[in-house]
């Protein structure tokens, strides 16, 4: 199969704001942190048109109140990731408008997983030059046949991995500058 990389479309933003909104009733009571990540979230890279968001949640055992909140409103809950990823919940928003579709990923606030997600977008959106190395990559792979997503995400790794080690280097410099 190939995996179909759609050229920057500004509707993507505009998706994240409504899912956001929506998370943010639905979660309320948690008082969540909630990000626009991946492809989608960074100005001018093609992606795959599903929006990632990143739902950021002060304690750990939260991650365990939301598969019914969100499961209650429609999201699709994938239990299954919980045993190699036990930090992450992991749910699917699946509508009718392909904008619209969205990956949904729940980790512990400044966790290291969350501040690599973080550092990675924040990366991109500041080196343009790394954020066109990763558009060419992208591009290359679209037009090679895969397996299944998994398979093509194998494709980009070793780039990810050498970039977020950077990226996560770079943006704990950032925020150590930051006045407290």
């Amino acid at each position: 199969m190939k995996i179909k990389v759609e050229q920057y479309n500004p509707l993507w933003k505009e998706s994240f704001n409504q899912i956001k909104v929506e998370l943010s009733e639905v979660m309320a009571s948690l008082n969540p942190q909630i990000e626009h990540i991946g492809g989608t979230a960074v100005e001018g890279l093609s992606a795959k048109s599903i929006i990632d968001i990143l739902i950021g949640v002060d304690d750990i055992d939260e991650l365990n109140i939301i598969p019914a909140l969100l499961m209650d409103k429609g999201y699709v809950y994938y239990e299954n990731y919980n045993e190699d990823m036990p930090y992450r919940r992991f749910f699917v928003n699946l509508t009718s408008s392909p904008l619209r579709s969205a990956h949904i990923h729940v980790l512990q606030l400044n966790s290291v997983h969350w501040i690599r997600h973080i550092a990675f977008r924040d990366y991109l959106r500041t080196y343009p030059g790394i954020k066109t190395e990763y558009q060419l990559l992208k591009e290359k792979l679209s037009q090679q046949e895969w397996k299944d997503g998994n398979d093509y995400n194998e494709g980009k790794n070793s780039f990810l991995k050498n970039e977020e080690r950077k990226a996560i280097k770079w943006y704990k410099s950032i925020v150590r500058m930051q006045p407290i």
